[in-house]
């Protein structure tokens, strides 16, 4: 894919498909109205992106109808903001939304909630509309955005793809004496330079020692010569993410660091080689740590090993269903995207993560990025 090429948007007609989907699912489970909170589901399904405060706002939906909730002070913020065409009903600081909730729900039938409203919202409700008539959405929600769109795809693609390039240029200034902060300011300036908007969404860049703790050390670095390097960043196109991790040295590395990065590879390539449609999730994380056994790392969570899962879902969250865990026995189905990241922590040494995420068709996963090659070829 050409960075020049950039996908179109999701459109207006792609959501009102999943509303139309969403309220199918809601009369198949006797359900009379779903409460969407400021979340990523809102976006999902209407467009409006807001952030989460202490004010509610939202949208219910209904077999017939979609109605904003919105506080009255910014309903003309929201009515210049990209969204669904719908009505909008409002409330005033002196009075509850979670009463007018109440009045649009009208007095019968239950509510499914939001799964990532914030608790306050709910006990609202419950005094408004009695703990009976409130039910967990999450599997009604969720399940209509576990496997992505032809669109969406497209979306993940352009961010991976764009995310790559910037990884490529970062390893291109990485010297010895560079601190980590400016590798950390590289990257959200080109993220930008390349049409990511906001720049970076998270940027970890870890040398040494700090390359083993996961989600890197606090206080800034300066590279060393010889020193294991650690890169893990994204950024949002059009809300979907990318989330891509490279781990590597600029000379040729010790005896030690070759074998475990060779073994990482190996077990990211096990995961790929797992993902078959309908196969369980948590058969791809059993596939990571049997490689990571043969190499006498672990077994379990145990260190030298594999700390914590083999992968994530993504989209319009940079975490969500489906998890490649254990325990977990999703099956696999056509559009779900994932990371493939089985992770190789040596305490007190170094730590190295091969990410790269995979998408599921009809006939099997297909990576968004290709693997790298060496600990001194990061890049496929």
């Amino acid at each position: 894919m050409s960075l020049s090429d950039r996908p179109a948007a999701i459109t207006d007609a792609e959501r009102r498909d999943r509303l139309q989907r969403l309220r199918e699912k809601m009369e198949a489970d006797g359900i009379a109205a779903v409460l969407l909170g400021s979340t990523e589901s809102l976006r999902y399904f209407t467009g409006l992106v807001w952030h989460q405060s202490e004010r509610m706002l939202g949208a219910l939906v209904t077999p017939t109808a979609l109605t904003y909730i919105v506080p009255a002070f910014e309903r003309s913020r929201v009515e210049t903001l990209p969204h669904l065409a719908a009505d909008i009903a409002t409330w005033e600081e002196e009075e509850s939304p979670a009463a007018l909730v109440a009045t649009l729900a009208g007095l019968r039938g239950s509510i499914a909630l939001d799964d990532a409203l914030p608790l306050f919202i709910y006990h609202a409700l419950v005094r408004h509309l009695g703990a009976e008539r409130l039910v967990d959405g999450t599997r009604l929600i969720r399940d209509l955005r576990l496997c992505k769109s032809p669109s969406e795809i497209a979306l993940i693609r352009y961010a991976m793809e764009l995310t790559l390039e910037v990884h490529k240029r970062a390893h291109a200034i990485m010297k010895p004496g560079i601190r980590a902060s400016e590798v950390v300011r590289y990257i959200d300036e080109q993220h930008r330079a390349l049409g990511a908007v906001r720049g970076s969404t998270f940027c970890i860049v870890s040398f040494g020692v700090a390359t083993s703790l996961p989600h890197g050390a606090d206080g800034d670095q300066i590279l060393e010569k010889g020193q294991a390097i650690l890169v893990d960043t994204g950024t949002r196109i059009d809300g979907y993410h990318s989330d891509l991790t490279r781990s590597y040295v600029m000379e040729e590395p010790n005896a030690e660091y070759a074998r475990i990065w060779r073994a990482e590879r190996e077990a990211q390539q096990a995961v790929f080689d797992a993902a078959q449609i309908g196969a369980e999730c948590q058969s791809l994380d059993d596939a990571a740590r049997s490689v990571l056994s043969r190499h006498r790392l672990g077994p379990d969570y145990r260190l030298p090993g594999l700390p914590h899962r083999a992968g994530h879902g993504l989209g319009l969250e940079i975490h969500e269903e489906p998890y490649i865990v254990r325990g977990n026995k999703t099956p696999l189905r056509p559009g779900m995207c994932f990371s493939n990241e089985p992770m190789i922590v040596v305490p007190g040494q170094f730590g190295i993560r091969l990410e790269d995420h995979i998408h599921m068709t009809d006939e099997g996963a297909q990576w968004f990025t290709k693997p790298g090659n060496s600990p001194t070829e990061p890049f496929g």
